[in-house]
């Protein structure tokens, strides 16, 4: 005679409590490896930059201390001499382990690289640290938010939150708008319509919501709404996870002009009274526009009652000076190691 297992009453929450605890101890221990990587590196660093300053060791002797190194460990990756050669840099611009405010060993070893390498300002490099770790960046994520600017772009849409919300409302609200907002991926010309636009965005809607920035969730497009019978469409609405509200994004295939600025509004309204919950916080609008006067937009955004922000658009992103005209490359970074003297 067979005999069913019992299953105590509270088995599921048991269950749920273990996952979370196993979770986090992989996550734990994920942490640790990756600091003692990063703080094994910089301590090579440490010692291969002190050898070149006290020793003249070059690109030669770093070539060979790869190859011994590797033989010597061949199952450990990142010995090699380009890898060895980034050590030397870290330590050498990161004297501390730290990059700006942000412990290095919160990021993996080529998220480094990347902000070493490609950003010049050590301001810049702590503020895209700090945001990697926050966001959980990949490498090609921040390597594209460095690229487009992010640092430059993030909070300055014209807004009116500052008199429209509450004071910490309104810090975290600005700080989740941008401009201009790029949307070369689209494959779009200058001509494009507003439609066209929202179609594409939809069909890129990764890459839309990569660009939008983090905690914006897609709720739809041409959304409908019916007010006093007659029927209303939004471009596109989406909800924000962290300022919980729901935020009407309009599309304007034109200069900016005021009067978008009240059917906006009329819309926030709408879905202020049908769309959301008791405990969301008020609808926030942004308009995108194909361009903007920043005055005239100051001026329409002062006037309107509801939460609003006016941004511009980029379909075909005009690139800042490429970035190896004023930063080393990795490539310009080992040639100019190779050519260093091996007085050994």
């Amino acid at each position: 005679m067979t005999h069913k297992l019992a299953i105590p009453s509270d088995y599921a929450t048991l269950l749920s409590e273990l996952k979370w605890r196993i979770t986090a101890a992989r996550s734990r221990a994920v942490l640790a490896a990756n600091g003692e990587q990063i703080a094994l590196y910089h301590d090579l660093g440490k010692e291969l930059l002190a050898r070149r300053e006290q020793e003249g060791w070059g690109a030669k002797v770093i070539d060979r201390l790869a190859a011994d190194l590797s033989d010597a460990f061949p199952e450990m990756r990142g010995l090699s001499a380009r890898n060895l050669k980034y050590m030397r840099y870290f330590a050498e611009h990161c004297p501390d382990g730290r990059i700006g405010q942000q412990p290095a060993a919160q990021l993996p070893w080529f998220h480094i690289v990347v902000l070493l390498t490609q950003v010049e300002s050590s301001d810049e490099r702590a503020w895209y640290a700090a945001r990697a770790v926050t966001d959980g960046w990949s490498r090609p994520t921040l390597t594209q938010h460095i690229k487009s600017k992010l640092h430059l772009r993030e909070g300055a849409a014209i807004t009116n939150f500052a008199t429209r919300l509450l004071d910490a409302e309104a810090r975290k609200a600005q700080a989740v708008l941008r401009d201009p907002y790029h949307f070369d991926f689209l494959g779009l010309g200058d001509e494009a319509h507003e439609r066209d636009i929202e179609n594409a965005l939809v069909r890129h809607i990764t890459r839309f919501l990569l660009e939008l920035g983090a905690g914006f969730a897609f709720v739809g497009r041409q959304v409908r709404l019916e007010v006093g019978g007659d029927e209303f469409f939004l471009d596109l609405l989406f909800y924000h996870t962290r300022l919980k509200r729901y935020v009407v994004i309009e599309l304007k295939g034109e200069a900016f002009e005021p009067a978008h600025m009240g059917q906006l509004s009329f819309y926030l309204t709408a879905v202020d009274r049908q769309v959301k919950a008791p405990d969301d916080g008020a609808t926030i609008g942004l308009l995108l526009c194909k361009s903007k006067n920043q005055v005239v937009a100051e001026y329409a955004v002062q006037d309107i009652a509801k939460p609003v922000g006016v941004a511009e658009y980029q379909l075909v992103k005009a690139l800042p000076e490429p970035l190896d005209t004023v930063l080393p490359s990795i490539e310009a970074l080992e040639a100019e190691l190779a050519k260093e003297s091996d007085d050994e």
